[in-house]
């Protein structure tokens, strides 16, 4: 299996640092913003866990935008954090046009997945989200074989690898029907996504020296441009 080395020039450019900033002050706005809902729902008491997901009912279809906003209490959200910030950093990082499609496809649809056979409750947190963004990672990084897509599976595989029982009936108070499908929908859409945002490779003289100086034969191309 040859496994492909992004182009140092790029992944080393000011423009990658600057993308790599964005992408992380982006998923601290959200995470700033989840933190928010929690503090402003327990100190004013509202109660604004039973606007959740409650599967197969009308009212619970509400929760396909709320459920990854709100979260039981402080040691819920505290352990949603550091996996959402990561797996947040990297996708946005790494496959910005992608996630710009993938996200919104792995926020609904976890939501919508567990809508339709998850048990009757009201299901709340952003493990959904999480477990999309998580497997999106590990799974580009399996099919597209560059260094720094395998690199960052294998940071994903050996700080997370352990919440795939996550996706097992463990228990009343936990979503595991969230976690599958937030799961099923991440692995979906790396496969749809797998061809957009591939960096330019580092090429090699004796690779060019294998090339046929046939007019017949078109020159080696750069990546398309959908990373830039």
């Amino acid at each position: 299996m040859r496994v492909h080395v992004p182009d140092p020039e790029y992944t080393a450019s000011p423009r990658a640092g600057r993308n790599f900033v964005l992408a992380l002050k982006i998923v601290v706005g959200f995470v700033v913003v989840m933190w928010s809902v929690f503090m402003f729902d327990q100190f004013s008491r509202i109660g604004l866990i039973r606007y959740g997901l409650i599967p197969r009912e009308g009212i619970g279809l509400l929760g396909l935008v709320t459920t990854p906003l709100l979260h039981y209490n402080l040691g819920h959200i505290a352990s949603n954090t550091l996996p959402l910030l990561i797996g947040g950093t990297m996708m946005l990082f790494l496959y910005p046009n992608s996630a710009l499609r993938a996200l919104p496809a792995i926020w609904i649809g976890s939501g919508l997945l567990a809508w339709v056979f998850a048990r009757s409750s009201v299901h709340i947190g952003a493990s959904g989200v999480i477990y999309g963004l998580l497997a999106f990672v590990f799974i580009s990084g399996v099919i597209r074989r560059d260094l720094r897509s395998i690199g960052a599976a294998l940071v994903i595989w050996f700080m997370y690898g352990s919440m795939i029982w996550g996706v097992l009936p463990a228990g009343p108070t936990m979503s595991w029907e969230l976690h599958a499908s937030g799961l099923a929908l991440g692995v979906a859409m790396a496969l749809r996504y797998r061809d957009w945002d591939r960096p330019p490779m580092k090429r090699y003289e004796w690779e060019d020296e294998e090339i046929p100086e046939d007019d017949s034969h078109e020159p080696w191309r750069e990546p398309d441009d959908r990373w830039r």
